[in-house]
């Protein structure tokens, strides 16, 4: 597939990619006291509500606890604390109504290999059906719309289970994209991607960003995460900093954690950050 075919948008009348209807975007928070798993403490207090038509990245070194906290933002790890959308907890909330605000995608996300692709993209859309009704025409739309920009189209009624890691983790992606949820929260999502795709990944973001949605993700790929609107720097179990990638603040936090072994350099208007 050609560059120009990579993660086609909507387009309006003038050709300008159009934004997609999330819907209402619900204020997401997230307010931990302690979170162990066993014996060990893997949070500790910390405080973080992603803001809306933003993309926050969280970063830091192994072990910081960042895909922990995560897991617990999407509600799939207890602890003690409170969890809550749009001030309302989140154990109020019927669960497909949490479904459609709420979409994640995790590491290693498990789906059964013998599904096509076009029906695991399509378990996006069970939040918005009624029990066993079939697919409806909004359905169909919104799962072409995302498999079309993940470029995951073509393989569509291939079995996931022959499909390679990344042209799978394409697909689980189109799965999440499908909810057109207000909230996208995605751990480890360039898995597998090459730099091209991941490239395409971070345009993808810009226009979920664009249609009004907060992003947040689990990242190792400093030099993504920075192109992020926020930058939360975990280390061991807290958060340390949350700043604008751009902010001297943040890359002091980024240097302490990784104990001072990067270099973070302005190349060509944009951020990196190389191996000291």
């Amino acid at each position: 597939m050609n560059g120009a075919a990579r993660f086609p948008a909507e387009r309006d009348a003038t050709g300008a990619a159009a934004p997609v209807d999330l819907g209402r975007v619900p204020a997401l928070r997230i307010e931990l006291r302690s979170l162990s798993l066993g014996p060990r403490e893997v949070l500790r207090p910390l405080t973080l509500a992603p803001a809306p038509a933003a993309w926050t990245a969280i970063v830091g070194p192994n072990g910081a606890g960042k895909s922990t906290l995560l897991r617990a933002m999407a509600a799939l790890l207890p602890f003690d604390g409170a969890l809550t959308l749009d001030g309302k907890p989140w154990s109020a909330w019927p669960a497909k109504e949490r479904a459609r605000h709420v979409a994640w995608l995790g590491q290693n996300e498990a789906a059964s290999d013998d599904l096509t692709a076009y029906d695991v993209a399509m378990l996006g859309r069970l939040p918005h059906q009624p029990w066993l009704a079939p697919a409806s025409a909004a359905d169909h739309a919104a799962v072409e719309h995302a498999m079309r920009q993940t470029q995951s189209w073509d393989w569509r009624e291939r079995a996931l289970g022959s499909l390679s890691g990344g042209e799978r983790q394409r697909v689980l992606l189109a799965r999440a994209l499908a909810v057109r949820s207000g909230v996208l929260l995605m751990d480890e999502p360039l898995a597998h991607l090459d730099p091209p795709h991941q490239s395409d990944w971070a345009r993808l973001v810009r226009e979920r960003v664009a249609s009004g949605g907060a992003v947040v993700s689990v990242l190792h790929e400093l030099n993504v995460a920075l192109q992020a609107d926020t930058l939360v720097v975990m280390d061991e179990g807290r958060i340390v900093h949350q700043g604008a990638p751009h902010d001297p603040a943040t890359h002091d936090a980024l240097q302490r954690v990784f104990h001072h072994r990067l270099l973070i350099l302005r190349v060509q208007g944009r951020w990196v950050a190389l191996n000291a």
